[in-house]
């Protein structure tokens, strides 16, 4: 923390003029989010990022002419990202464009067989009936379950605020009545019979942060989700749509600050006042929005004597796994291997056992493959792939050393995709590179190393996970993956719309700019 004496620091008003000042935390989704609804509804907005650049953890990583988006891959719910151009009367199209994928995901098992998911339904029905015929039919009642849950979970619930027990008590009969108790896994294999198709449909969870058998069945509603807006890819990549948020924000006269580390939400009696930067500078403000990892946040940026009760009791919630994430070039292409690719290891319960509750590094794993240049030929040179995967690994509670583990790891990768999906790999491999748990912690100061904050059980959802309002500071509010609704990109994007509804409103005098 900066120990920098109060009276050596200077307070710099950052803007001045009638309307309210907000100072966002973090150049993330949830952030650029934040800061794009809270200018629209007419405040001078400051946004804070320790990078030098925008997008959180969707940094754009390049070496020698390969390209990766080191952070979210692919678009669901794109009308989120519509929206927030709709603010301004903008289109996102006129800024950058989201093209349908197909298939949305490609299943790789061990016996070197695959399942296509993604397309019409009848696309998907086809590829059910091909592994098991008697599962089509529970897969079409799993999507209607899934369309349930995602009326109440998704359309009705996500951008409402529930940091008042009141809201969360409203609630319980309906999450009872769909069985919120009940895991992902569980809600799968009463719907699907068999063991393929039951991990193809079970892994959603691990996206935002969860082992589908410890995760509650209200992210069953990924499912509809999917159905009904599809999954897209930004041409240039995440890191495109990123650079189209920034343009936005610049026309619409937001501050955005690099290199400015926020090291203390500073605070009189119960009332945030602004920020203290790592330089001595402070900022002051009339809001203060977080899109830091709360479990961060809540330990090295607010006064300990400020917190409540509950707070220091939420600094104990369970972590999500780690990830280890591989990027990597080749020399040739690979146009049979599909732009997402899920290889499916030889353990799947046992492994998530490893990973989520032993917290040991197992010596098999599975993987999350991406091939940009499947859609667009720009991530790499002419005649050569770019590729990224995502390993799900435990988080820096484990105590794998990764100075040692690291390479090791790499190694049986590149070894185990040489050996099925990508012969020949450990001959063309190129221009490779890796990000571990310990890297997370430092890089995005990512509590534990946690790829998505705080795990999505239900002990740790609406109501019990950190609350959009602070629990303990007035004008303190926050977004991002460890709040309200959750990780994902649909996910923090709605942690923005939560702000939006619990914002003072600003009126039409102060909301005139200078």
């Amino acid at each position: 923390r900066d120990r920098e004496p109060r009276a050596m620091q200077k307070a710099v008003s950052a803007h001045s003029g009638p309307a309210p000042h907000a100072v966002v935390i973090g150049a993330g989704f949830g952030g650029i989010a934040a800061a794009l609804r809270l200018s629209a509804k007419g405040y001078a907005v400051t946004l804070l990022e320790r990078g030098d650049k925008l997008g959180g953890r969707a940094q754009v990583f390049e070496m020698d002419g390969f390209r990766h988006d080191a952070g979210p891959t692919v678009i669901t719910a794109p009308f989120l990202f519509d929206e927030l151009f709709t603010l301004f009367g903008k289109k996102r199209e006129d800024y950058v464009a989201f093209v349908p994928l197909s298939p949305w995901y490609r299943f790789y098992y061990q016996d070197h067989t695959t399942f296509d998911y993604g397309g019409t339904v009848e696309d998907t029905l086809a590829e059910i009936r091909r592994i098991e015929p008697k599962d089509a039919d529970g897969y079409l009642k799993m999507v209607a379950h899934s369309k349930v849950i995602y009326d109440k979970g998704f359309t009705e619930l996500a951008d409402q605020p529930f940091h008042k027990l009141s809201t969360m008590m409203a609630q319980i009969p309906a999450l009872g009545k769909l069985r919120a108790d009940r895991s992902v896994w569980q809600v799968v294999c009463n719907h699907l019979s068999h063991p393929k198709l039951r991990e193809a449909f079970s892994i959603q969870p691990l996206l935002v942060g969860g082992s589908p058998f410890d995760t509650t069945s209200i992210y069953s509603l990924i499912h509809y989700l999917e159905r009904q807006w599809g999954v897209f890819f930004t041409m240039g990549g995440t890191g495109a749509l990123v650079a189209a948020f920034g343009k936005l924000m610049a026309e619409e006269g937001i501050e955005v600050r690099f290199d400015a580390t926020v090291t203390r939400i500073d605070v009189a009696g119960r009332k945030a006042t602004g920020v203290t930067l790592a330089s001595g500078e402070t900022i002051a403000a009339d809001i203060v929005v977080s899109n830091a990892d709360p479990m961060h946040m809540y330990r090295e940026m607010v006064p300990e004597a400020a917190l409540s009760a509950s707070t220091k009791l939420k600094r104990k919630s369970r972590l999500s796994m780690g990830l280890y994430v591989l990027y990597f070039g080749t020399r040739r292409q690979y146009p049979g291997v599909a732009h997402h690719t899920i290889w499916l290891g030889p353990r799947y319960k046992e492994l998530l056992d490893d990973i989520f509750h032993k917290k040991i590094l197992p010596d098999d794993f599975s993987l999350y493959v991406h091939r940009p240049t499947a859609t667009d030929a720009s991530f790499a040179p002419a005649g050569c792939d770019s590729f990224y995967v995502l390993c799900p690994v435990p988080n820096t509670q484990g105590n794998v050393n990764w100075a040692v583990e690291g390479p090791k790891l790499r190694d049986r990768i590149v070894g185990e995709l040489d050996r099925t999906m990508l012969p020949g790999l450990k001959e063309t491999i190129t221009a490779d590179f890796y990000m571990t748990p310990a890297d997370f912690e430092t890089r995005y100061l990512s509590f534990g190393g946690a790829g998505f904050s705080i795990a999505p059980y239900f002990s740790q959802s609406a109501w019990f996970r950190f609350h959009n309002k602070s629990e303990s500071i007035d004008g303190l509010y926050l977004v991002g993956a460890g709040t309200h609704p959750g990780a994902g990109l649909p996910g923090v994007v709605c942690s923005a719309k939560v702000i939006e509804k619990l914002v003072p409103t600003v009126t039409s005098q102060a909301a005139s700019r200078p």
